[in-house]
């Protein structure tokens, strides 16, 4: 596995030493763990420290998925105000258990994928959540929203939400009906391909997609 998301090319692969992707790893896992102690409080202010540092990253790190050329010329990160109207917590249910998922990558071969069950989100509908079966596990929470592709909208191919295999995850909160999970959409991040088309990346499938607008989170400006 690579970096930030599922997979590089061989090229890219190769071109970013082993000690720099854990590097990588470990500042991300850092960064969230900073993220959900601030977000308990305050989620705007660790919204805004999330941004400087996912850009500080990808403008310094060696590990970045852009390259140095890339890096001179980048414009920055496009993202959206932070809105708490798109920080939702969901209950996990059942629906659709077990179903299996293979995702083709260029370095890993097929990285297989169960899925857990059916995050019911309010006022936006419903995402299924996956188990990554191969090495380093975690939880997988891609989607695609309708603002994707349209100008000043999102990555077209979709974002990341939560993936626990670097990090990514924004708790989960008791009730009394039960385990919830915080999903802040402000958070959502674009996949490494949507920068550097030599990475390939896992994109949500049909039961990742929602049919409303999530205009929060980390937006998209072809370069």
């Amino acid at each position: 596995m690579a970096i930030e998301d599922f997979d590089a090319t061989d090229d890219v692969a190769g071109a970013i030493s082993a000690v720099d992707i854990a590097d990588w790893r470990l500042r991300t896992f850092a960064l969230y763990d900073i993220v959900r102690t601030m977000a308990a409080t305050d989620p705007a202010e660790a919204h805004a420290w999330w941004q400087r540092e996912r850009l500080r990253m990808f403008l310094t790190h060696p590990a970045s998925a852009l390259t140095e050329e890339m890096k001179a010329d980048f414009a920055g990160l496009r993202t959206a105000p932070y809105d708490p109207g798109f920080r939702k917590y969901a209950p996990l249910s059942p629906h659709g258990a077990g179903e299996e998922l293979n995702v083709q990558t260029g370095t890993d071969g097929i990285v297989p994928f169960v899925r857990l069950g059916t995050l019911n989100v309010p006022d936006l509908g419903t995402l299924a959540l996956w188990r990554l079966c191969s090495y380093g596990g975690g939880l997988f929470l891609p989607f695609r929203d309708a603002t994707a592709g349209k100008p000043g909208g999102s990555y077209g191919a979709g974002r990341y939400l939560l993936d626990t295999n670097k990090g990514a995850f924004h708790g989960v909160r008791e009730t009394p009906a039960g385990q919830e999970f915080v999903l802040d959409f402000n958070f959502a991040y674009n996949p490494s391909c949507a920068y550097n088309e030599a990475w390939a990346c896992p994109l949500p499938g049909p039961a990742n997609r929602l049919e409303v607008e999530v205009p929060v989170g980390e937006l998209y400006a072809p370069a």
